[in-house]
């Protein structure tokens, strides 16, 4: 069981092959992690400049899982965590709680094997009544926590958010 969560995150990171740079070889993607210059390496932040696809062929670049999820069309937190589930792909056994994605995005996959680094984009995270910024915090908290979780480990992990 746990090594499919594993091969289930790393299919994740190879979501769309179209999209990845050509890596010459023996050698890293063109541009290799330079998005991620200047970034500490367990953060969880706001995307501001940063493009999707370039922290994508960061990630790629370095060898790291792509974790994306688009969180524009959720209305309340079952919606988003409902669309984390999908979009990441996490288990059945996912108990579709803060608490539930906290435990499948560390202990499962570091018992897994070792784990070259995360890169996740959380895009469009609903800001209205339905889902409030109390509701935001909780969940950039998980990110957080998770983030720590792997800085404990020496793993890199970082988060990127955004709001409509």
């Amino acid at each position: 069981m746990k090594r499919d969560f594993f091969v289930t995150m790393e299919r994740v990171a190879e979501m769309d092959p179209s999209l990845r740079p050509e890596i010459p070889a023996g050698g890293q993607a063109v541009g290799g992690d330079q998005p991620l210059k200047g970034v500490r390496s367990n953060i969880v932040q706001s995307i501001r400049a940063f493009r999707v696809q370039d922290l994508q062929d960061a990630a790629s670049g370095l060898g790291h899982h792509f974790l994306y999820a688009n969180l524009a069309q959720a209305q309340s937190k079952q919606d988003v965590l409902d669309m984390i589930a999908q979009q990441f792909i996490l288990p059945a056994h996912f108990g579709k709680n803060f608490d539930a994605l906290y435990d499948c995005m560390t202990d499962p996959v570091y018992k897994s094997g070792p784990q070259p680094g995360f890169v996740v984009v959380l895009e469009h995270i609903p800001a209205h009544a339905k889902f409030d910024k109390e509701a935001r915090e909780q969940l950039l908290d998980i990110f957080r926590d998770t983030a720590d979780y792997w800085a404990d480990r020496k793993v890199p992990f970082r988060c990127f958010y955004s709001f409509p």
